[in-house]
Parts: structure tokens; sequence; C-alpha cells
């Protein structure tokens, strides 16, 4: 099938947008919904339906009632499910792929990516589950019996954001399930097709009805809704600081259900006098221009030592000048659009900051003049630690560099802010390595690339960057609680 009948069929599954609750796909028949946005044109794609409140409850208790037997499933069973779902993503990758830059705006190669990713995990958590020990304690008295199993801790109810519309769902999505756990998840209504793609390989694996249950609508109003459900009995969160610690509130007051949450982050970059600048300038534009910038772990607010700051800059921006915005399913695009006009606000906004305090801006520093919502990739130095880009996450693609002298001073630099989510350097000394690795504060950290989300690795942060990962061993204990059993032999 070729590019166009493919980007034919993509266009063709947004007259197809649905939720699905209990098994069943519902459309907008009866229910108010909302336009999806192409951010390449901002033409409408769609019209996706919102659950009601009803919707809400029914969704809840199918995954409550569901739980009672999926829970009970053998690792082996529930391996199947995954590996079977995971078959059909990669049948169907090239139409998800070209769904996803559709609704999200990222370039087609980075779709495609992003998708590879999203079954990776699906075929590792269908791997890992076979790995779910417990252990035997030794007793401390004769005919005692002492083990721990680990159990699946009830129905979940998962929210993720729009910058990976594959990524982000298939992390809560295969976690939960491979944990025993049903769901009820609420992607983000800018890029709703994804997450739809992903719901119907489960079903059509298989996957018992309940078990997973896809619903949109006003953001506040299902958070809200599910995390106050008695059926639910864990909270995960994709998203920003604010509302992380709001949900977390909720679920504190209503049960105190345990919550995992990946909020914001501002990943500060170390490049070091010795560090080889041509790769690191490569790597860090490659990194900050990924996703036009809306990364939850991009390269954000570079420190470059004082040595080699001007030829970074110069080898930076080469790197921006090199690339090619355009709509995600143009073959020469290599940056696409922002997801939506509030981003495109945002960064006008930086941009203005750093000009008032008579900072350089080297390339960019506007909106495109075509359709869509493309701001042009932009480089700016000598910023201050009080300018909004180095104090806030930017989340597009704006670039913060500022010089430093002395590595004390650019690790305290790059831990002053209360984020914690990853952090990278770049040095070609082991020593100064060891030290980056151990006194950065963050949840990742990367040392000369960018390589910190993989399917076998914890994804999470520290401080305000949430707590608790997904990804690894730890994400699939994080849908789990330990049971202690002691036995008396008679």
């Amino acid at each position: 099938m070729t590019d166009r009948d493919l980007s034919s069929e993509a266009r063709l599954a947004f007259s197809r947008l649905a939720l699905l609750i209990d098994g069943q796909w519902l459309d907008a028949q009866q229910r108010r919904g909302e336009p999806v946005l192409d951010p390449a044109s901002e033409d409408a794609l769609g019209v996706l339906p919102y659950a009601t409140l009803a919707d809400l409850d029914r969704a809840a208790e199918a995954a409550q009632r569901a739980f009672q037997s999926w829970s009970r499933t053998t690792a082996t069973e529930r391996r199947k499910y995954l590996l079977a779902a995971s078959a059909l993503l990669r049948e169907r990758a090239e139409k998800i792929a070209h769904i996803l830059s559709l609704e999200q705006g990222k370039p087609l190669a980075e779709a495609r990516a992003e998708l590879t990713g999203a079954i990776e995990i699906f075929e590792w958590y269908a791997e890992e589950v076979r790995r779910l020990y417990g252990r035997t304690i030794p007793p401390r008295a004769p005919n005692v019996l002492q083990t721990v199993s680990h159990e699946p801790i009830g129905p979940v109810a998962a929210f993720t954001p729009w910058n990976f519309p594959a990524l982000t769902p298939a992390r809560k999505i295969a976690g939960a399930l491979a944990a025993g756990c049903t769901l009820v998840i609420k992607p983000a209504e800018e890029t709703p097709g994804t997450a739809i793609e992903l719901a119907r390989a489960c079903v059509d694996a298989g996957v018992p009805e309940g078990v997973l249950n896809l619903v949109f609508g006003v953001p506040h109003e299902i958070s809200e809704t599910l995390i106050r459900h008695s059926a639910i009995r864990k909270v995960t969160f994709t998203g920003s600081i604010p509302v992380g610690k709001h949900l977390a509130e909720l679920a504190a007051a209503h049960g105190l259900k345990p919550c995992t949450l990946e909020l914001g982050g501002h990943a500060p970059v170390l490049v070091c006098a010795d560090a080889d600048i041509a790769h690191a300038a490569q790597a860090c534009a490659a990194a900050r221009y990924r996703n036009a910038g809306q990364v939850c772990v991009a390269a954000s607010r570079f420190y470059v030592q004082h040595e080699v700051h001007d030829a970074f800059v110069e080898a930076f921006s080469a790197a921006a000048d090199a690339l090619t915005v355009g709509g995600g399913l143009e073959a020469e695009t290599t940056m696409g659009p922002l997801t939506n006009q509030r981003r495109l606000d945002a960064m006008s906004r930086y941009v203005n900051d750093a000009r008032e305090r008579n900072a350089q801006v080297h390339r960019g520093g506007e909106r495109l003049a075509r359709p869509g919502w493309f701001f042009a990739p932009t480089v700016i130095s000598g910023l201050g630690d009080d300018a909004l880009a180095m104090r806030e996450e930017t989340f597009g693609p704006v670039a913060a560099i500022s010089s430093f002298d002395d590595l004390d001073e650019g690790i305290s630099r790059a831990n002053a802010l209360p984020y914690g989510l990853a952090a990278y350097a770049f040095t070609r000394s082991a020593r100064t390595s060891e030290r980056i690795a151990r006194d950065l504060r963050a949840g990742m950290i990367g040392i000369n690339h960018f390589a910190v989300s993989l399917a076998e690795a914890p994804f999470g942060g520290v401080g305000e960057s949430g707590y608790g990962s997904e990804g690894g061993s730890e994400g699939l204990h994080a849908y789990l609680t330990p049971r202690f059993v002691t036995r008396l032999l008679m």
C-alpha cells in the first residue's frame, strides 16, 4: 500500500472515533463531542465523542466486574493476549503511524519509531509477567510456612497526554494488563486515534470485555468521576505538575489510592569542555527538536562550559538550520508543528522574555507564516537562570543556552529547579562522568547520549517531576501489592 493510500485510510479512521466500554464501541450518536484538528493545517479530522457520566460509571463497573476473572488468569494467559495484541500492532503499524502523524504532527519517521517503542513495551511486559516471582521467608518456628506473593492491585484509572499518543498509553495498558489489573484509560482528546487503535488491537487479540475501557471527554470531569469511584483502586497519570498534584489529592481523599505520577521536567544538559563538541551539539539539537520539543525528557536547558560555549552554539545553530519544518506526512519533513495554539503562544512568551533580557536569538524566534501551528527552531544564548526559558519547561522548539565555569557551578545550577525527571551530560572523562551520575538529581540520567526511554528500564522522576515508575520490572510492580501469608502447618 502506498503512502497516499495509507494517508487516505488513516483519515478514514477519524470518521470512526469511539469510546470502548465493556467490550462495546460507542460512537458520537446522542453524545456531545469535539473536533479533532490536524495541527499541520488546523482542519478538522473527525468528531470525538464524549463519555457521559453514565458511561463513566459503566466503564468503572465493567473494570471492577472483569477484574474478578482477569486477576485470576495465569501469567501464561496474560502473556498470550499481550503478544497477540503486539502482533496485530506490528501488522497495522504503517496505518497507525499515519494516524499518529496526522493527529499529533510529528514526522512520519518519528511516528514509526514511537509505535515501534509501544509495541516493544507490549512484548516486554508479555515476557516479564512470567517473572512475577514471590519468595519464601525462613520461619522462626517449626512447621511454619511463610510466603510473599504479588497480587494485582485492582481496577486502574489512567490518564495520558497528547505528545506521545502511542508510547504513553502503551506503558499503562500493557503494564496494568500484564499485572492482572483492569483499566479505564482516558487518553488526550487532541490525539485519540492512536490510542483507539491500541485498544482495537487488544480487543481483536481477544482481551475479555471490561478488561480495557477507553473514554474521552472534559478532562477534569472524567478524572474527578473516576478517581472518586469506589471501583477504582489505583491512579496513573502522565502530564503537568499542577494537574498531577490535584489528582494525587483526589486519590488520597477518596480511598487513599496509590498513584504513579510522571509529571513535568525541564531537563538540564551539562556540556563539559572535554566533550566531543561536534557530537554533543548534533545530539543535543536532535534531542531538543524531536517532536518539535514536545517531549517530557527532552534536552531543555543547556549549560555549556565557557571554553567551548561559542563553538557549541555555532554547531547547534547549524544543526537547527538543517531541519526542514513541515507537515508530518510530508516526505522531507524533519520537524513538525506544535500540537495546539497554546504551545505557539508559550513559545512567543519565552522568546519575548529572552529579548527583554538582552539575550541573543541566533535562530528562529517566531511563528512560521503558513497554515498550521508551526514555530521556527529557535536557538537563544546569553540567558541568566532567571529567564523564563531557564526556569519553566518550554515544551517546544526553543533551545536555551547558558555558560558555566566549573563543574561545581554546572551541577549546582542543573539541580537548582524542583524538577527531576531527566538530566544529561557530555564529557570524555570517566571521573567527571561518575561524579555527574552521582550528583545530578534526576530519575534518569544520560551521559553522551539521550537513550533514557526503554521498555526494560524504569521511567520516572523525583521531586516535582512525580513519583513511581513505568517501564522495567518497577513498572510492573507499580500495579501489584505484596501479600504476606504465614501458615502454621497442623
